[in-house]
């Protein structure tokens, strides 16, 4: 009897766990949900699409649905969130977005991989339409879409860890004056102990970058 398995969520972890498990088992049925559009895509090559050095937004996609499904034959569902997990009876409600029905799917094995939500500190102003943060496709359009209707001129990255950088490197490249805050005493302060990262402060600086720590 071939085994079922569902996976909740797309991108690196899950498209990625999908294909390996089609590899081991070309028997098994394998479903995967995705509450979004994509389901692979290059995450860090975002803040380089914002500063025009990935020219073609195509060039982002690693793997669409419609490939997936014809390579490794994995049924998958876009625009489906997984609401409810029951564990004794092996079963997941899902909601198709666009229609809003909630049905059932039955598992033998439930793989999660549903990612994270962007850190959003605590500061007042934040739900201002000129405040974005950078997770997926959606938010690169929408940053791109403002860059474009808006033309601003000066930008502020909170956080410099490596998107932080990515994308205070190319808001550079995209002509804008941008200032980097960042909370430690040091940039990528969980990867670099000061004097590692002391060079990166100076070429920073030197790339017109407005570096604040501590701060």
């Amino acid at each position: 009897m071939k085994k079922k398995v569902l996976i909740v969520g797309g991108v690196a972890g899950g498209a990625s766990a999908a294909a390996r498990l089609r590899r081991v088992d070309e028997h098994a049925e394998i479903i995967l949900f995705e509450k979004g559009d994509y389901i692979s895509y290059a995450n860090c090559g975002l803040p380089y699409y914002i500063g025009n050095v990935i020219k073609e937004r195509e060039q982002l996609f690693v793997q669409t649905p419609k490939r997936l499904r014809a390579r490794f034959q994995i049924d998958v569902r876009t625009g489906h969130e997984v609401l409810k997990i029951d564990r004794k009876q092996k079963t997941v409600a899902v909601k198709e977005i666009a229609s809003g029905k909630i049905y059932q799917e039955t598992y033998d094995t439930l793989l999660l991989s549903p990612g994270a939500v962007p850190l959003q500190p605590k500061i007042p102003g934040l739900s201002g339409p000129n405040v974005f943060t950078l997770r997926n496709v959606d938010d690169t359009d929408r940053i791109m879409s403002y860059l474009r209707d808006y033309k601003p001129q000066n930008a502020i990255v909170i956080g410099a860890g490596f998107i932080g950088l990515e994308i205070a490197e190319n808001l550079v490249e995209a002509g804008l004056n941008v200032s980097l805050v960042e909370m430690a005493s040091r940039i990528l302060p969980k990867n670099l102990d000061y004097e590692m990262a002391a060079p990166l402060h100076c070429h920073l600086r030197a790339r017109g970058i407005n570096l604040y720590l501590n701060t």
